[in-house]
């Protein structure tokens, strides 16, 4: 019987593991390493701290109302996409709301965590914790790792000739990014085109001598402003979509998907990607393309190798007089404290079952939460993961046996691509993948039973946003502010813009009035189509941009 519950590190999925087990009747004890909650999104100045840290300057890629915990929207009068500030804001208002930092023990650095000798029966762990010196031993029921992804920078410098051997320049991971300063008036070449090395690249073009961006990938540049200046993933991510994606051929959806995003600009004119590409990646960036133009910011294939004071890139083609190489090359992820039978199994969040529990332990007291990339918010994922995880310790839901779970894993595990840098492993569907987990906690919405006994709020989560609150309208931990949370969402996406008032005397109204009325029997038959006919089989890599 699982009572006492380790949860590491206080940031976005450590404050929900807590709240969750608190909601389950659990008793969580939080470990965090550092003084304060918050995790990455507590910005620091300085890059000396092992703790990683935002840039100052980031906004978040997913919308407030796509990207809050379930049951506790953010403020109306938050902006739609947010600085590092007010997520942080956010966070300790979620704490006070549900007195969570009663249950947290800052400055606890969590050396260890093995099984008990009796493990088999007990499915005890012991965790060692040290904090201002001294070490404490303390035996848990089960454990909750919520210390994410981002851990280790991947600095892959063995895979660019001389940058260590011959270049006399400055080279950094991201991580030790802060702001432009140090900069100024610098040629910067800028390694990797994810949504960090986009980000950087348009924020050093504002002081930069020039800035350079390498890449080997094709890469799909997507705006955060969608139709009629809505967030673009309210627009994009909803079941309707993703209903569609799961009927139409795959061939055919990624058509579409591409014609849209070339709509904004032609991906092949500016060396982006070309509609061909089978292998593909979408980054989050506004001001991107307006740099391309310009020329503030250059694109660049692949670096074949440094030289003194230049890159020499793989189509021949060399810059000289780079000051700075800035790696955007993403993170690694380890568990350093884990046992080594149970650390050496875990090759990425497909080794895990559900990309949650390892599915060799004898007993199913360890979860990994938050170890997801998902294509829309992983705070939205982590609640999910630790709503279902808590109910599985409290004994409300039941995992299969470990055969059935290692098979489960074995079946849907690709071939293992050994560069770290590689982060294909870990990218799901938001809607697939919460959807799955979700079911596995009872608490997935029927849109058909929906439609029979609440049309309107039927219409809305199918045609809507897949926004968090969906996750609250049944089963166990459901939410009596939910339904109102999902039919005023668009009014709090607008409310931060009502500063200056026009008057419009548009009959948006009643446009979508009819609207709803014509979807109904396409609501009608998705329901009864996803409730008769699963989907087949999980399809992780699809998103939702149709």
């Amino acid at each position: 019987m699982v009572r006492r519950v380790a949860v590491i590190g206080a940031g976005a999925g450590g404050l929900v593991s807590v709240k969750c087990c608190l909601d389950e009747g659990l008793e969580p004890i939080c470990f965090e390493s550092s003084e304060d909650i918050g995790g990455v999104w507590r910005y620091t100045d300085s890059t000396d701290d092992s703790r990683l840290s935002v840039y100052h300057s980031v906004i978040t890629n997913t919308s407030k109302e796509m990207s809050g915990f379930s049951d506790f929207p953010y403020p109306e009068d938050f902006p739609s996409y947010l600085p590092h500030s007010l997520v942080l804001e956010y966070f300790r208002m979620y704490a006070q709301r549900f007195n969570l930092l009663q249950h947290i023990r800052f400055q606890a650095t969590v050396l260890s965590v093995r099984k008990r000798p009796d493990f088999t029966t007990s499915g005890q762990w012991e965790v060692v914790t040290e904090t201002g010196g001294v070490r404490e031993s303390h035996v848990f029921d089960a454990v909750m790792v919520c210390t994410g992804h981002y851990q280790e920078p991947h600095l892959p410098l063995a895979s660019f000739p001389g940058i260590e051997s011959c270049f006399k320049g400055q080279h950094l991971h991201s991580r030790e990014y802060r702001d432009v300063q140090a900069f100024r008036g610098k040629r910067v070449l800028v390694v990797g085109i994810g949504n960090t090395g986009g980000d950087l690249s348009v924020e050093l073009s504002r002081v930069a001598a020039k800035v350079f961006l390498s890449t080997r990938s094709n890469t799909w540049v997507i705006s955060r402003i969608s139709d009629h200046g809505f967030p673009f993933d309210m627009v994009s991510t909803t079941r309707f979509n993703h209903f569609l994606e799961w009927l139409l051929p795959s061939a055919l959806t990624r058509r579409i998907k591409f014609r849209r995003f070339n709509s904004w600009f032609n991906h092949t004119n500016y060396g982006l990607a070309s509609s061909k590409s089978s292998k593909f990646k979408m980054i989050i960036n506004e001001e991107l393309p307006f740099c391309l133009l310009s020329g503030t910011v250059v694109l660049k294939p692949n670096v074949k190798e440094f030289t003194e004071n230049s890159a020499v890139f793989e189509d021949g083609t060399t810059e000289e007089n780079i000051d700075v190489v800035l790696f955007a090359t993403g993170y690694n992820f380890s568990f350093p404290f884990l046992e080594e039978s149970v650390r050496s199994v875990i090759d990425d969040n497909r080794s895990l079952y559900k990309c949650i529990f390892p599915p060799q332990l004898e007993k199913p007291t360890l979860a990994i939460i938050g170890l997801i990339q998902l294509t829309g918010s992983i705070m939205v994922g982590s609640e999910m993961q630790a709503r279902w995880v808590t109910g599985v310790f409290a004994g409300w839901n039941k995992l299969p046996p470990p055969s059935r779970m290692m098979a489960d894993v074995l079946k849907r595990k690709p071939p293992i691509k050994r560069n770290p840098s590689e982060r294909e492993n870990l990218k799901m569907s938001f809607i697939s993948y919460t959807n799955e987990i979700a079911a596995c906690a009872g608490v997935k919405p029927s849109v058909l039973r929906l439609l029979l006994t609440d049309p309107r709020l039927a219409l809305a989560v199918f045609f809507g946003p897949c926004s968090p609150y969906q996750f609250r309208l049944v089963g166990r931990g459901k939410w009596s502010g939910a339904r109102a949370a999902i039919l005023t969402q668009w009014q709090r996406a607008l409310k931060p813009l009502r500063t200056r008032v026009v008057d419009d005397n548009s009959s948006s109204s009643s446009g979508w009035r009819w609207m709803c009325l014509l979807a109904l029997p396409a609501a009608l038959t998705a329901g009864f189509l996803f409730s008769k006919y699963p989907q087949p089989g999980w399809r992780p890599w699809a998103g939702s941009w149709l």
